[in-house]
């Protein structure tokens, strides 16, 4: 077993039902987000309720030094210092905001200071809805609520199962920014369920693929998904994760200029101000390859860049091919003709093309 550290999460755990089984034998990092990825019915969830308590499987599941699970010890839900924020958000319809959030406050393992109580309530933006009652509030206030809720009975573990999969599209950007937020400012680890790539590319620090029960892949965001093995069965969501820099603005044209380790990027005009980071997901289906450099086209971003590995997807007449600029690795998702035509194999020199519009 793992040595462990104060908020070292490691499982080992075997579920059998008639239709579906669960294996994962995982240790999670002590902070940060750590996703959990896969599509409807690949155990994610399940994975989820067996950590939390709300379900037994056979295994083991530890804590730091504290054992939550043995095959002689199963400690409670209520007694693992949990949080969890689920696809509803639950609020108690007879208390307004602030009533919700004092119910926590008074069931916190700690004393909540009112710096805390100030503190989350400014990184949620939910000042303005303290007052009124969860019919009075948008999907996206609701879900803040009960984010904040959580944070305020001061967890050692925050779970939270798809909270944004409720939303509409404008309400999940509305909340995307102050799950950004939270997760650059907390140090306690959180799992986080999703089916979507969006949210992968812009929470997950570190990301676990789960497929019918098994875990397919694990590790940092970026290792995960630039490796071809673990990407392949992704199909049209292959992408890659990229931290840049904003370096520029170009206000006629609308268009922000990141820079990364290998070059630059232009992407839609981004509100950003120079020097900070922005985190963007270039898709595999966006990226082409050519073999010479040429700017008679409408895409925008020409990469010089030498062919790394390639790989069969999850078709048969297609394949994945990795590509580095510099350091840093694209991926691009093109048929085997085309790949064949271009005599495509490692070492190659070849230009990448990525269009602006695409990349998120």
């Amino acid at each position: 077993m793992t040595t462990l550290t104060t908020n070292t999460l490691s499982v080992d755990l075997n579920l059998q039902r008639r239709e579906f089984s669960l294996q994962a034998q995982l240790t999670f990092p002590e902070r940060g987000v750590s996703v959990l990825f896969g599509h409807s019915g690949s155990g994610k969830t399940t994975l989820l309720r067996c950590i939390a308590g709300l379900e037994r499987a056979s295994g083991e599941v530890r804590f730091g030094t504290e054992t939550w699970q043995t095959g002689q010890t199963f400690v409670p839900t209520w007694q693992r210092g949990i949080a969890c924020v689920f696809q509803e958000s639950s609020l108690f319809e007879h208390l307004s905001a602030q009533g919700n959030l004092d119910y926590a406050i008074k069931r916190a393992r700690t004393t909540v200071s009112p710096a805390e109580i100030h503190q989350v309530i400014e990184m949620l933006g939910i000042g303005h809805t303290l007052a009124r009652r969860p019919y009075q509030l948008s999907g996206g206030e609701r879900q803040r609520v009960a984010i904040a809720r959580a944070l305020l009975n001061k967890p050692r573990l925050l779970i939270m199962d798809e909270p944004l999969s409720s939303l509409d599209d404008k309400r999940k950007q509305e909340i995307l920014p102050y799950l950004e937020n939270l997760k650059e400012a907390l140090s306690l680890p959180v799992l986080y369920v999703t089916h979507s790539m969006q949210e992968v590319t812009r929470l997950a620090d570190y990301l676990v693929c789960l497929q019918d029960g098994r875990v397919r892949a694990s590790g940092t965001l970026q290792e995960t998904l630039s490796s071809m093995d673990d990407v392949a069965g992704l199909g049209t969501e292959a992408a890659v994760v990229i931290e840049g820099e904003v370096i520029s603005h170009d206000f006629q044209w609308h268009l922000t200029t990141l820079g990364f380790a290998g070059g630059e990027l232009r992407i839609r005009q981004h509100d950003r101000v120079i020097g900070t980071g922005v985190r963007i997901q270039v898709l595999a289906k966006d990226v082409s390859l050519a073999l010479s450099e040429y700017h008679d086209s409408s895409i925008v971003n020409l990469l010089p860049c030498q062919v790394d590995a390639i790989a069969a997807a999850d078709d048969p007449g297609i394949v994945l091919v990795r590509v580095l600029v510099g350091s840093t690795p694209l991926l691009s998702r093109m048929t085997h003709y085309s790949a064949s035509s271009l005599q495509l194999e490692p070492g190659k020199r070849v230009w990448a093309q990525v269009k602006s519009a695409a990349i998120l």
